[in-house]
């Protein structure tokens, strides 16, 4: 749908945590008076509502991802359902009804916890500050077919992970700087570098607010699979362990993250 410049200027401004919702709000209302722009008419009748009516809004949970799925280069990994599966099982776990039973007070949509995906370490839809943030992963893995010594890994390689030794048969890859990328792998021409373990990093507990702090990230790459485990786990935990509806970040500063961890490793998903 087309945009007026003053209305689209307009939800530039708003907070990029509610954005996208509040975007898709103005067009279903510009919509629904059948008009074939958006204008600032449209953001307006939103914003009140919002503003009057946030509790309304606040479905208890936010799934979103980034744009890897429009065609996006850097993708590490490529796997188009999660992101419908995610939203599958955080509906499933019916969190409105549980805030409102530990809020006191109107639901605010930073009570709502927050899984964002992306799918390589470039995380353009900031998971290092949401409840669950989930990092597409692709790590290195050295085969056994002879190294052409080109060095296209060391110049794709933007941590400086991989170095050719003269000395060496192979290149060498330090696993304290590499995040997983994938972009040597895409950029070896002999296939001396091949596409390894695949999955996603998985952080939890970022947030951002009075008391704002990145995620800590669970050791590993994790397949789809344990992802949506992982995720079924950790809103188990936090349900159980927040008392007035606090983020999980507050909640794993509360409760310890090693009790979170130890919780985990119950599950099977921790070694």
């Amino acid at each position: 749908m087309k945009w007026s410049h003053d209305a689209e200027a307009a939800v530039a401004k708003v907070p990029f945590f509610v954005r996208k919702r509040v975007k898709q709000r103005v067009e279903e209302e510009a919509v629904r008076c059948g008009a074939s722009t958006v204008t600032m008419g449209h953001v307006e009748t939103c914003r009140n509502r919002f503003l009057n009516k946030m509790e309304d809004e606040v479905k208890g949970y936010r799934v979103e991802a980034c744009f890897g799925s429009s065609g996006c280069p850097n993708r590490a990994v490529a796997d188009d359902e999660l992101l419908q599966q995610l939203e599958t099982l955080a509906a499933s776990k019916r969190l409105r009804e549980f805030l409102v039973s530990r809020i006191d007070g109107k639901l605010k949509l930073h009570h709502e916890f927050q899984i964002v995906l992306a799918d390589c370490p470039n995380a353009c839809s900031r998971p290092q500050i949401a409840d669950i943030g989930l990092i597409g992963a692709c790590m290195p893995a050295v085969t056994d077919i002879a190294c052409s010594r080109c060095g296209a890994c060391v110049d794709a390689c933007r941590e400086s992970a991989i170095a050719l030794d003269e000395a060496a048969e192979h290149p060498e890859i330090d696993v304290t700087k590499c995040l997983s990328c994938g972009k040597c792998c895409a950029a070896c021409p002999t296939g001396t570098l091949a596409r390894g373990a695949q999955g996603y990093r998985v952080q939890v507990g970022g947030k951002l607010g009075r008391h704002p702090q990145l995620g800590r990230e669970l050791p590993g790459i994790f397949s789809r699979e344990d992802v949506l485990r992982l995720t079924d786990s950790a809103i188990d935990f936090y349900t159980s362990e927040t008392i007035q509806g606090e983020r999980f970040g507050e909640v794993l500063n509360t409760a310890g993250y090693e009790k979170f961890r130890n919780f985990l490793k119950n599950r099977g998903l921790l070694i």
